[in-house]
């Protein structure tokens, strides 16, 4: 397929690993971070650890939307369905999420809940038109990449009047989340791959931070095999010449500005929450968007008076360390013991972005 076999050559793999393992230095230790879940899904599923020299680790991020999402919101979410009886709409990936008292959305979906997975959120409005006397509530995740839809579905419900619509928002920023990793005392690492698709909407000069205030090396690339081992060169490159700057790999869609519509868009809509917490990282001020006075009527926090309250996770799951970079999916008791993509009993393993799920579909544990 044009534009995708082209980054998927084996050959030109195997000659990028013979430049990186030329141009790693001897005695030298180099910890890599990839933040989106999208890297580390290509990383487990090309085998491109494989293919690096040993003294290069790669360490997992916190950017898998399902994974940083912590156990309260999904309680919310819950409670939305049993207790106000709306149609909860929301993709498949937070259904099942593990929740308080061995629940999920999944599980009180089959003992009747109206819960209805989208693909779209223009399938959330679709089901609100078609179900006037019902309130209908979209379940809003992810970070930059899915935010600009929310914003265009908020205005839609204003511009025709959609009165039983609203968003239950849980849309995360990525720069406090890099921050948050880079200010921690107990995690090191020598440099970042940032995530792309992120990245068109924010564009470069979101993380030019971590160049000027942290000398953090950055470089935002693709989600094939061959951007990430570029960015990988790129960033040793960086790391031996002591160099700290904000690269672009992705230069076939990643601009420095960005999407500049994209960001006016969630502007006109959001506007950031005092604090947020996410899972493994805790409470993290300004790393969140909520919805503006403006539009309240849409915002199913003030529509349905709810209170966000934090939950705990399951005492034996490692996800929190395993965003943070601390441990390894295989570090943690539960991983494949237990925990496994049909059933997870950590949010790192639900999602295929997740580390602990990626590890086990591509780490030969599905066959064990």
């Amino acid at each position: 397929m044009k534009y995708v076999d082209e980054f998927r050559n084996g050959r030109i793999a195997r000659q990028i690993a013979q430049i990186i393992a030329s141009e790693t230095q001897t005695g030298r230790y180099y910890r890599l971070m990839e933040f989106c879940g999208g890297h580390t899904h290509t990383l487990s599923r090309y085998g491109i650890a494989d293919l690096l020299p040993a003294n290069i680790r790669m360490i997992h991020g916190p950017g898998c939307p399902v994974c940083v999402l912590p156990i309260g919101w999904i309680n919310l979410a819950i409670d939305l369905s049993l207790k106000k009886n709306v149609i909860l709409c929301t993709y498949a990936d937070t259904l099942r999420i593990p929740a308080a008292w061995s629940l999920s959305l999944s599980r009180i979906k089959a003992q009747g809940a109206d819960i209805r997975v989208i693909y779209s959120v223009d399938n959330a409005l679709e089901i609100a038109r078609a179900n006037p006397n019902c309130e209908v509530v979209f379940f809003a995740i992810g970070f930059e990449t899915t935010t600009p839809p929310t914003a265009v579905a908020i205005l839609q419900a204003a511009a025709s009047n959609l009165n039983n619509f609203s968003v239950l928002c849980c849309h995360v920023l990525t720069p406090p989340a890099i921050q948050h990793i880079l200010d921690a005392p107990d995690i090191r690492i020598d440099g970042v791959i940032g995530p792309g698709h992120v990245s068109t909407v924010i564009g470069l000069q979101a993380y030019e931070f971590c160049a000027t205030q942290y000398q953090q090396p950055v470089v935002i690339t693709g989600f094939e095999p061959l951007d990430i081992m570029q960015a990988i060169l790129m960033l040793i490159r960086q790391i031996n010449g002591q160099r700290a700057i904000v690269e672009n790999e992705y230069t076939r869609a990643v601009t420095r500005a960005g999407n500049q519509k994209a960001s006016e868009l969630i502007k006109r809509v959001f506007e950031i929450r005092e604090n947020f917490e996410w899972r493994g990282l805790g409470v993290l001020p300004n790393s969140a968007w909520q919805i503006r006075p403006s539009f309240a009527q849409y915002d199913a926090e003030q529509r349905f008076n709810l209170k966000y309250q934090p939950g705990v996770d399951h005492k034996g799951c490692e996800c929190g360390a395993i965003l943070r970079g601390l441990k390894h999916p295989r570090d943690c008791k539960l991983f494949a013991r237990g925990c496994v993509p049909e059933n997870p009993l950590g949010a790192c393993m639900v999602s295929s972005e997740g580390a602990c799920a990626a590890h086990y579909l591509y780490g030969r544990y599905r066959d064990v």
